[in-house]
Formats: C-alpha cells, sequence, structure tokens
C-alpha cells in the first residue's frame, strides 16, 4: 500500500511544536483523506517530524485539492523504502494547491492580548467544515460566524480560506479595533475593499467590508443577538469560537452558552455544524457536554479523535479541549 509522509508544520516555540504533533492525526482522521487512509503516525527522519500516512490508494488527488487548507501539517511526500537498489526512505514531493484567497500576513500580523494561536483558530474552522454537511463544498461558498471574535483572528482565518466571515463581539472598542486593522491592511496591501458602516437600531454597530464575492462584517453586540446584528447576511454554514478565558467560576460560561446555544442552533444553515474551545482546566468536558445537549436541540459529536483534542496551552491554561456539535441526521453522530 501507499505510503506517505507530511510535515507537521514548523513553529516558533516547543510548545506550539508539541501543539501542531497533538492536533495533526486529529485533523487528518476528520479530513477527506480518512476514508482512503488505513492508519499514521508521527515519526522522526533527519530531526523533522512528520505524520506517515498509509493509503489504500494514491492520495494525488486528495492531496492536491486539500492538503493546502490543512493547519497542522505542510509539504507531502509519497515516501519508497528503497529505489534502485538503494535502501531509504525515499521521499518524493506531492504537489499540493496551497493558494490563499488573502496575502498570509492578514492572519499573522495582528497582534493582541489574549489572541489564540492561527494553527489552531486554522485547525477548528477545518474540523468543522469536515463534520458538517459541507465537507466537500468549496470554501469560496461558505460563511463563518464567530459570535465571540474579539480581536478577528477567526475572521480574518476564514477569508484566508476563502469563507465570508461574521463576527460578533460585545466591545465596540475591540471591533472597532479589527475593523480599523483590516482597513489600513487592504490600504498597504493595496487591495480594492468596499466599506460601509451600519448602526443596528437598538442593538448595536457593525462594519462591512466587501471585496468582489467576498464579505467581512465585523459587528459589536451581544453574542445572543448574532441574527439580529447580522440582518441582512446569509446564516452562516459553520461556527467557530473561542469561549473566554481566566473564568473563575463556571457560572458566567454556563449563563453565555445557555443564552447563545439556542441563538446560534437557530440561524445555522441546516447541516451545519458548530466547534468552540474552552479552558478545561476547571471545565470539565463531561460537565461541558451535559450542558450543551441541556441548552439546545444540537448533539456533541463523540468517539475516536473527537474525544482526544484535550491539550495543554500555557501555565495557566493547563488544558484547553474543543466539542464539535452538529445537526446531521437529526442527533448523536458517534465515531469509532
Amino acid at each position: 500500500m501507499p505510503t506517505y509522509l507530511t510535515q507537521i508544520a514548523p513553529q516558533r516555540s516547543t510548545q506550539y511544536g508539541a501543539l501542531a504533533e497533538h492536533l495533526a492525526p486529529i485533523e487528518l482522521a476528520l479530513s477527506p483523506f480518512a476514508e482512503r487512509t488505513s492508519a499514521s503516525e508521527l515519526v522522526t527522519l533527519g530531526g523533522q517530524r512528520y505524520l506517515r500516512v498509509t493509503s489504500a490508494a494514491p492520495l494525488d488527488e486528495l492531496v492536491r485539492a486539500h492538503a493546502g487548507r490543512l493547519a497542522a501539517t505542510r509539504a507531502w511526500f509519497e515516501s519508497r523504502d528503497e529505489v534502485g537498489g538503494e535502501a531509504g526512505p525515499w521521499l518524493r514531493p506531492l504537489e499540493i494547491n496551497a493558494v490563499s484567497a488573502w496575502p498570509e500576513e492578514l492572519v499573522s500580523a495582528r497582534r493582541y492580548k489574549g489572541k489564540t494561536n492561527e494553527l489552531f483558530t486554522r485547525f477548528l474552522c477545518n474540523i468543522v467544515r469536515h463534520s458538517s454537511a459541507y465537507a466537500n463544498t468549496l470554501w469560496g461558498e461558505l460563511r463563518v460566524l464567530d459570535p465571540l471574535a474579539g480581536g478577528g483572528t477567526t475572521l480574518f482565518t476564514a477569508l484566508s480560506l476563502g469563507a465570508d466571515a461574521y463576527g460578533v463581539e460585545k466591545s465596540l472598542e475591540d471591533v472597532q479595533g479589527t475593523a480599523a486593522f483590516f482597513r489600513q491592511f487592504c490600504r498597504e496591501a493595496d487591495i480594492d475593499c468596499d466599506e460601509r458602516e451600519e448602526r443596528m437600531k437598538g442593538i448595536g454597530r457593525r462594519w462591512r467590508f466587501t471585496r468582489g464575492t467576498q464579505t467581512l462584517v465585523a459587528a459589536a453586540g451581544d453574542a445572543a443577538d448574532a441574527a439580529k446584528l447580522l440582518n441582512g447576511m446569509k446564516r452562516p454554514h459553520l461556527i467557530v469560537t473561542d469561549l473566554p478565558y481566566g473564568v473563575q467560576h463556571n457560572g458566567p460560561l454556563l449563563e453565555l452558552l445557555a443564552s447563545a446555544l439556542p441563538a446560534w442552533e437557530a440561524w445555522l444553515e441546516p447541516g451545519g455544524a458548530v466547534a468552540f474551545s474552552w479552558d478545561a482546566t476547571r471545565f470539565a468536558r463531561e460537565q461541558m457536554v451535559a450542558h450543551v445537549e441541556r441548552c439546545c436541540g444540537l448533539r456533541v459529536r463523540r468517539g475516536g479523535p473527537y474525544d482526544a483534542m484535550a491539550h495543554a496551552v500555557d501555565r495557566v491554561i493547563k488544558k484547553r479541549d474543543v466539542v464539535v456539535i452538529d445537526q446531521a441526521n437529526g442527533g448523536t453522530r458517534t465515531m469509532v
């Protein structure tokens, strides 16, 4: 059977390197590659970490179509034990489609306190798409909502993938900062982008940017009012967010989800999915799953990679976890 190696995405620190290693097998298992692969394992060659993938059939077409947008891996190679009688492993590079809809600096350039790692944000976008009914839909046809948008990392990641991006953030200052950064970025990159500032009567303000067929909307207001704040926009296919950190007690987090989840569910496109991460240091996964299922009709995906996403972030957030919830089949989907 064909064997492939994909390089773990190089990172600027040991901490982020460990994160990439942890997420790579999970992302692969929840991607279009999973149906064609029989095994994967982390290996080291020449001091570089790779994910070795055994496939039942050649992956060339899949690699070209999907690999360039994966978060935790980079280059792909066909691996052979020997070539012309010379012992290997020998690696033959595979061409991948790594074209971004925007300059890469859009996601990485803005720095602010509490920013979620860009690799992790792209990982969330990928797994929620692959867990929805839109796994085979082009990013350019999708709409992504971050209802707790902070400084806009999810929005810029979704744009770079090719999707429309909607964001809601309670802090008007943060939303204004996101709009100002994006405006300046477009100006400096000589990108023609139309801008419109709008006041949403009684609930908040929003900034709408349009470039060709792609739209970015950043709205100031409450997460539970996302549908009202984004009135006139089409429903999102995917919802991706990182819940607030530094919450000392579970009460505020429970209240946020109890008010927001039903609203998100009501506005989500049929077949859509939601992925969110949270500080699981003080809030156990079992509690989160039970609370989600009490709050709305969406059901948590279970089993296999869905239960293996917990990882360390830093000395304060010793455990961050991820929940993926969807509407597929009208109930729980279990992966073994």
